[in-house]
């Protein structure tokens, strides 16, 4: 497959592979005919309910929808408006189009929480741009050019998000042990914390030169699978990058193994936080 190349003006050129494996003209090809097949669907409903309409037949009330259980817009009668089904039809494309394009980029590795999140609600709402060649150039020309920042983001909201409560996670650099409070509630884990878990082993992942790994809640279903298997606590789980011990209070203790990832995070650390105390070992 080939691949989307941007130069520094946001065009196409032949130089800085953005999306590899994808071919945008395939795809956008692609889009053009489900959306003439839509097109031409769209209209021979309208033909039907004028029909029926014309032989007082009853006709049933069709919509489309972005997404499943979400109001939708009448393709054809009384309750219609032209154009609109057509434009949210062309939404629900674009939106899963785009959010191909993220992962196949490998940028969505690089981007912190609050990146991706902001992401994901743009292509939810359908604020993204139409799905063009100039509109992919675009956003992916300009991910690359800040995706160190991006990943140094990440890194800093991980170690802001670790609670100063406990004197393993004073606000220093990280050490070899940290602690993460409300990892887990009586009814079972806490997925905002097990997220924030999942965004340091992503880090720890790049750091590595390692992939990150293709699904989320990675932590989640390693802590859970211990949580099942043990009935005593401390409850103990081991992770490529960490050892945790979950305690009955919720708490989780981590004792990373790779010490040098952490002295890469630390780096990053120190140019945001230069005050930021020395870790012990």
């Amino acid at each position: 497959m080939s691949t989307i190349h941007v130069d520094a003006d946001g065009r196409t050129a032949e130089y800085h592979e953005i999306v590899p494996s994808v071919s945008i003209t395939y795809l956008l090809q692609q889009r053009a005919a489900v959306l003439e097949r839509i097109t031409q669907a769209f209209t021979l409903i309208e033909e039907a309910d004028r029909l029926a309409a014309a032989a007082h037949l009853g006709f049933p009330y069709l919509t489309v929808s972005k997404a499943c259980r979400s109001h939708g817009e009448a393709i054809a009668g009384s309750f219609s408006t032209p154009g609109s089904a057509l434009r949210t039809a062309q939404s629900a494309i674009d939106a899963e189009a785009w959010r191909y394009l993220m992962q196949e980029s490998g940028m969505r590795s690089l981007m912190s929480a609050s990146k991706r999140q902001e992401f994901d609600e743009q292509v939810n709402k359908g604020e993204m741009p139409e799905l063009t060649r100039d509109a992919i150039a675009a956003t992916f020309g300009a991910l690359h050019e800040s995706r160190g920042t991006m990943f140094e983001q990440g890194v800093v909201e991980c170690f802001k998000r670790l609670s100063w409560a406990y004197k393993t996670n004073q606000p220093q650099k990280f050490g070899k042990r940290i602690v993460v409070r409300y990892l887990s509630y009586p009814y079972g884990l806490n997925h905002s914390s097990t997220d924030q878990l999942d965004d340091l082993m992503r880090v720890f992942h790049v750091l590595d030169g390692k992939p990150e790994p293709d699904y989320r809640c990675a932590t989640y279903a390693l802590i859970s699978q211990a949580t099942r298997e043990q009935h005593q606590y401390p409850k103990t789980c081991e992770h490529s990058y960490f050892s945790l011990k979950l305690f009955g209070n919720g708490n989780g203790h981590l004792c990373f193994k790779r010490l040098d990832l952490v002295d890469a995070l630390n780096q990053i650390i120190a140019k945001h936080f230069p005050d930021a105390l020395p870790a012990p070992r």
